[in-house]
Formats: C-alpha cells, structure tokens, sequence
C-alpha cells in the first residue's frame, strides 16, 4: 500500500514538473533578458520578418504580436511600406506592397486575397494598425455586400471581420484617430447614400450615421487637419454642393471651403499642405497654400515615366506617384529638382505589368 501511495504521489509529481517546464517560455536569446533580446530583435529591418519567423514558435509569436508593433512604433523603430490595390487585365482585383528602402527591387504581390473579392467593383481599402480593411463593393450580378475582410501583414494572413452595418459600394473610406470610415456610396437603398459607418478594431464591430449632408456620387477623399474632405464628381448644376468635411469632434458634415470645391484629382497630405495630381492635360502637381487661398502649380511629370491615371500616398516628406502598371515615381517636396519644367523624383521604378491602380495606403510595422 505504502509502495502503491509512493508511486502515485511521484507519478503526480513528475506529471506536475512536465506541465510546469511546459508553461514555461523559452528565452528569446539564451542568456539575455527578454525586456534586452526584444529591444536587439526589434531593431532588424523589417524585411527580414519573415526570417525571423522560421526560427522558432517564440520568436514567431513575438514578430506577430501586439507587444512587437507597438514596441517598434514607442522607439520609432517602425518602416511604412505601400500597398496598392490593382485590377488585372483579367479585371480581378489584386494587391502589391513596396518597400521603399529597396525601391529598386519593385513591387511584390500579395497572393490568396478572399475569393468573394477578386472580381467586385468599389470595394473598401484601408489601413488601420498593421492590417489591411477590404470591405464592401458589389459585382454585376452581386448586389452591394457588407463583407468585410481584414489582413495582418505581419501573419500573412487574412481572416473575416464584423460586416459594415450597412452593404454598400462605390463609396469614401478613410482612417482617423483609429477608426475606419465607410461613407456614403450606393446601397440597397437611396437614404443610404447620405449615412455612415465607423469601424473599431478594438471591438470588431460597425456603428452606423445617418446625415443629410453626406453627398452622393463620391469621386475622392482625403483627410486633412483631423477632418475627413470627401469630393463629388464635378456637376454640371452650379448650386451643387461639390465637396464636404466632416468633423469628427462634432460629428457631423458641412459644405467644404472653396478651396476644397476646387481640388481636383489624388491627393496626399504633408504636415497638413495638400498636394492634388492634376491629370487634365498631362501629369501636373499642384499644391494649396493656405496663406493666400490659392493653387499653386508646381511642376509637371514626364508620362515617360509614370502613366495614368495615378494614385498618390504620402510617407514622411516623400510623395510617392503610383501609375497604370505600377510605374512609380517617388521624390522629396523638399529637394525635387526640375530639368526644363518637369519634376525630376530621385527614384524612377517601371513595373512589367498593365494593372490599373485603384488606391494606395501606407502602413509601419
């Protein structure tokens, strides 16, 4: 009996000592801290993320986590990548990403996008922390969708999200103060046109606005000043109002100073200057200045190097120009120069493909 109790009380405890060495972690680096090998581990080039993945599950899951993205944005370790969304020759929708650092080696493409997505026109696309948001849009026999879907570019993978409160397609989309925004666009319904919907990563979840002043027929947007712009085509009706704000501590929409009706083609904002691609006659930049209420052009581009239409995003004091496909211009506001009148970038990159660029976002890691 004694022999027997011996047994089970040694059983019990090697059982104990196994799940306990078990729910014990690995060290990051054998004979460091973890606080120190996270602050040596977070300062690799982030093109080199995926490398550290395959060295081990801890690793892994440390490169995937909240702890590391927020690590890298507290010590200003974080590198912003371009991702762009495209439509293919076979009108099937199609995302790349670019990391600026190796501007040279192009465009890589993001492969398994939902399949639900690939052939719908006027989807959703924005960043909100290191995931990519695609939601929305409809097909030519698909009524507008409330689908939504998200990526975590840090995994590589893609998983499903709460559905917008209300289907629709063809409208604004913009991140502020860490929220998304779908607005206006065409639904099931005509009141719809004038409503929004705001979406909180932190519950997964959409909360729905309704405003008379949203307007219909929505061509771009922007956000500027902490405000959200969004601009309709132009109209032929004079008194048609052409481009609102919104106010996000209001909450509410109002008619766009006369600046704003004014602008034009894709934007992209430094230190709240907004810089508008003119496409009318050839590829021009023009800038707002605020002081004297008035465009100013800057220079033109060579169509040799980026062909439109285009797309513009911004990251830091660089604006990148994104054309029909992928040729891609990048250049300093600061120090671009000029040769005969035409804006001369520090980078030049043309991409063997003929995809038309929908929209461009940045996103840190």
């Amino acid at each position: 009996m004694d022999s027997a109790e011996s047994y089970s009380v040694g059983n019990s405890s090697k059982i104990e000592i196994e799940c306990l060495l078990q729910s014990v972690k690995p060290s990051l680096i054998p004979g460091l801290p973890d606080d120190v090998a996270l602050s040596c581990l977070a300062r690799v080039p982030r093109k080199y993320h995926p490398v550290l993945n395959c060295v081990s599950k801890r690793w892994r899951e440390l490169v995937v986590s909240e702890e590391w993205f927020s690590y890298r944005q507290i010590h200003h370790l974080e590198e912003t990548w371009i991702y762009s969304l495209c439509r293919d020759r076979s009108e099937q929708l199609c995302i790349y990403a670019l990391d600026p650092e190796q501007f040279r080696r192009g465009w890589k493409q993001i492969h398994a996008l939902p399949g639900s997505f690939l052939r719908r026109k006027g989807v959703g696309f924005e960043v909100l922390g290191k995931k990519i948001y695609l939601f929305g849009g409809c097909g030519w026999i698909e009524d507008a969708t409330d689908e939504a879907y998200s990526y975590d570019a840090s995994m590589n993978t893609w998983t499903r999200v709460a559905p917008l409160s209300t289907a629709r397609c063809f409208f604004a989309y913009e991140s502020l103060d860490g929220e998304i925004y779908a607005i206006g666009g065409l639904g099931s319904k005509s009141s719809e046109q004038h409503s929004w919907d705001i979406y909180d990563s932190q519950t997964n979840s959409w909360r729905s606005h309704v405003d008379p002043n949203v307007i219909s027929d929505i061509e771009d947007s922007v956000v500027m000043d902490g405000k959200i712009y969004i601009r309709a085509r132009i109209s032929a009706v004079p008194s048609q109002v052409n481009a609102v704000v919104y106010d996000p501590s209001t909450q509410t929409w109002q008619p766009a100073g006369a600046e704003m009706a004014c602008w034009c083609g894709p934007a992209a904002v430094i230190d709240d200057i907004l810089y508008v691609l003119d496409q009318n006659s050839g590829v021009r930049l023009m800038m707002w200045q605020k002081d004297t209420g008035a465009w100013m052009g800057l220079r033109r581009f060579s169509e040799q190097l980026v062909r439109p239409p285009c797309r513009l995003v911004a990251i830091g004091k660089k604006i990148f120009v994104v054309g029909k496909g992928l040729s891609t211009v990048m250049f300093d506001v600061e120090s671009a120069s000029c040769v005969d009148g035409v804006l001369v970038g520090s980078s030049v990159l043309k991409f063997n493909c003929d995809d038309g660029v929908i929209s461009c976002k940045s996103m840190a890691i």
